[in-house]
C-alpha cells in the first residue's frame, strides 16, 4: 500500500536534491504517492506569501512531509517558512542526528550525537518589537509546558534508541528564570526515566566539549536558539550541513528536512549534494514503519563512502548530483 506524503521541493538547489531523494526512495522499493507543493521565496514573488494555505492543509491531511531547503526573502517582512511550519503544525521537537560517515575525515571518528531542540518558543520564535526608534526588543518566552514536553521527548527517544544519557543544555547561571525553568522541568522529567542518566551542561561549555571531545556526548536536549547553533556546530564535526539530516516532530504531523541552505550559487548546475535530504528521508521511513527500506539506504550510504564512491564537490569529489545519485541508487537497488 502506497504512502501519501507531501513534498515541498524548496528553493535554489531544493528541487535537485528533492528529485535525487525521490529516486533513492524509489530504488528502495517503498511505494509513495507524492503531493508536491511549493513554498518559499520564489512562491512569495508570485503569491504574496511564502507559505500558501494549501501547503499546510496537505501536511495536516497526510501527516508526513519531506521538505527541501527554503529561502526567506530578506528585508521584505516575510516570516521564515521553517518557523511558520513548526508553529502552525506544533512540530515541537526538532531532531538532528550528528553522525560521522566513513571516509569523510570527521574531527572525531565514531561521533554519534542526537540534538533534540525545542521548536516553538524561545528567542528563535521571532517575538520582536521596536520599543522606540533605535531600540529593538526580542522576547525570550519559555513555558513549563514546552520544556516538559521536549524533555519527555528526549528521554523517550533515548530509551527507544538504547541511548544511555540525556544532557540538558542551558544558561541558567545568567538567565535564572527562563533557563532555570527548563532545568526545573528537566529534573522532574528525569525522575520518571531512571534507566537514562541525566546530565546538565551550560551551553558555552557544551560548545567547547563538542569541539574538544564530541564522543563523550550522547543525547542533548535544549531550547530553540541554542539547539540551532549547536546543530550547525555538530554538522561541522562530521563533514558539513550537506550530510546532516533533520526532523520536526509533533503529535499529529512530522516534517523531515534538509538543514542546509538553498545554495543559489550552484542551483541548476548539477553540483548539489543530496545526502542530507536522503538521510532525512531515512528518518522519515523509520517514522512511517518502513524500517527495512530505511536500513537498506543507510547501509548503502555507509558502503558508498567507505568504498570511495563518487562524491560531490562539497565533499572533495568531482561527481555531479546525478552521478552521485545514480551510484547510490544502484547500491540501494541491489542491497
Amino acid at each position: 500500500m502506497a504512502h501519501t506524503i507531501t513534498l515541498i521541493p524548496g528553493d535554489g538547489i531544493g528541487p535537485e536534491v528533492a528529485d535525487a531523494t525521490r529516486r533513492v526512495l524509489e530504488a528502495s522499493g517503498v511505494a509513495i504517492d507524492w503531493e508536491v507543493h511549493n513554498a518559499g521565496a520564489e512562491v512569495a514573488e508570485k503569491r504574496g506569501t511564502t507559505l500558501p494555505e494549501e501547503v499546510l492543509e496537505s501536511v495536516r491531511r497526510n501527516t508526513i512531509a519531506l521538505k527541501g531547503p527554503i529561502g526567506t526573502p530578506i528585508g521584505k517582512g516575510f516570516k521564515s517558512v521553517n518557523v511558520t511550519l513548526r508553529q502552525k503544525l506544533d512540530l515541537y521537537a526538532n531532531v538532528r542526528p550528528v553522525k560521522s560517515l566513513p571516509g569523510l575525515e570527521p574531527r572525531f571518528e565514531g561521533t554519534d550525537i542526537v540534538i533534540v531542540r525545542e521548536n516553538t518558543e524561545d528567542l528563535y520564535a521571532g517575538l520582536e518589537l521596536m520599543i522606540m526608534p533605535g531600540i529593538a526588543q526580542s522576547i525570550k518566552l519559555i513555558t513549563a509546558q514546552a520544556c516538559t514536553r521536549i524533555c519527555e521527548y528526549a528521554f523517550d527517544y533515548a530509551e527507544r534508541m538504547g541511548r544511555k544519557r540525556v544532557t540538558v543544555i542551558h544558561k541558567a547561571n545568567i538567565m535564572k528564570l527562563s533557563d532555570g525553568l527548563l532545568l526545573e522541568c528537566f529534573r522532574k522529567v528525569a525522575q520518571r526515566h531512571p534507566r537514562v542518566e541525566p546530565h546538565e551542561m551550560i551551553v558555552d561549555a557544551c560548545a567547547l566539549q563538542m569541539v574538544k571531545n564530541a564522543n563523550k556526548i550522547d543525547v542533548l536536549v535544549t531550547e530553540n536558539l541554542y539547539g540551532d547553533i549547536l546543530s550547525d556546530l555538530g554538522a561541522g564535526l562530521v563533514g558539513g550541513l550537506g550530510i546532516v539530516p533533520g526532523a520536526n516532530i509533533g503529535e499529529s504531523a512530522a516534517v523531515f528536512e534538509a538543514v542546509h541552505g538553498t545554495a543559489p550559487d550552484i542551483a541548476g548546475k548539477d553540483l548539489a549534494n543530496p545526502t542530507a535530504l536522503i538521510q532525512s528521508a531515512v528518518m522519515m521511513l523509520h517514522h512511517i514503519g518502513e524500517s527495512r527500506a530505511a536500513e537498506r539506504i543507510e547501509a548503502s550510504i555507509i558502503a558508498h563512502f567507505r568504498e570511495g564512491g563518487p562524491r560531490t564537490p562539497d565533499l572533495g569529489g568531482s561527481a555531479s548530483t546525478r552521478e552521485y545519485t545514480d551510484a547510490l541508487c544502484k547500491r540501494v537497488a541491489s542491497a
